[in-house]
């Protein structure tokens, strides 16, 4: 999936932000943004600060209304610096919250895995073969391919300036790249490509992060 977001996500960061590069740590960001390694943990809610992954947009200036680098210190004490354990809340959750995002079930079916942040960065819907696959929101399609080993027929689609959500293991993608899709719109059909059984894999990702899709589904 890195490879994949770090192919779609070529578009210039705002002010403030910077997208991590190949070779990257984060004593390096915090160095050429002149600021330390315990803000930009703070800023961006990084449990391990040697966790971070190329592609992923970090915040590298104090978020608007932040008075002092100390401030939100409350929320994430304990954030030492390079060296830092992790401190084991949430899994690589970024700083927003995903109820930032409201999404609608991506397709029908049984839930067989779900999320844990480690082995699975998403959850995964069973179902027959063409079960319809729709938007989880609306947004624009920035990948439509096969391209990605382990995902099969592969739709990307960008929400916002921080939210995307992925939809693998297609028989057939509906849309392609650059199309702009409404929340609820038919975009695909299950399948089991480059998969050894039929089933959506379904992801949520915040500022290039997985993050828990069912914290922003509705309950079923």
């Amino acid at each position: 999936m890195v490879a994949a977001l770090a192919a779609c996500g070529s578009a210039p960061v705002g002010p403030g932000f910077y997208r991590v590069e190949r070779g990257d740590t984060l004593y390096k960001i915090a160095r050429s943004n002149r600021t330390s390694v315990q803000s930009l943990s703070r800023w961006n809610n990084l449990s391990n600060p040697d966790a971070i992954e190329v592609g992923q947009v970090l915040r590298v200036a104090p978020p608007p209304g932040t008075a002092t680098a100390s401030t939100g210190a409350a929320r994430s004490s304990g954030s030492a610096g390079a060296t830092s354990s992790p401190r084991g809340t949430a899994e690589d959750t970024p700083s927003a919250p995903a109820s930032a995002i409201s999404l609608i079930w991506p397709a029908s079916g049984n839930v067989i895995r779900n999320f844990d942040g480690n082995n699975s960065k998403g959850i995964d819907i069973a179902n027959a073969a063409g079960t319809p696959v729709f938007a989880a929101a609306g947004g624009t399609v920035v990948y439509a391919s096969n391209g990605l080993r382990g995902y099969g027929n592969l739709l990307i689609i960008k929400h916002n300036a921080d939210y995307l959500t992925a939809y693998a293991h297609n028989r057939t993608l509906l849309v392609k790249e650059g199309e702009t899709v409404q929340q609820g719109q038919k975009i695909a059909e299950m399948g089991d490509s480059d998969n050894d059984r039929v089933m959506l894999h379904f992801e949520l990702r915040y500022a290039g992060r997985s993050i828990d899709p069912a914290r922003a589904l509705p309950p079923r």
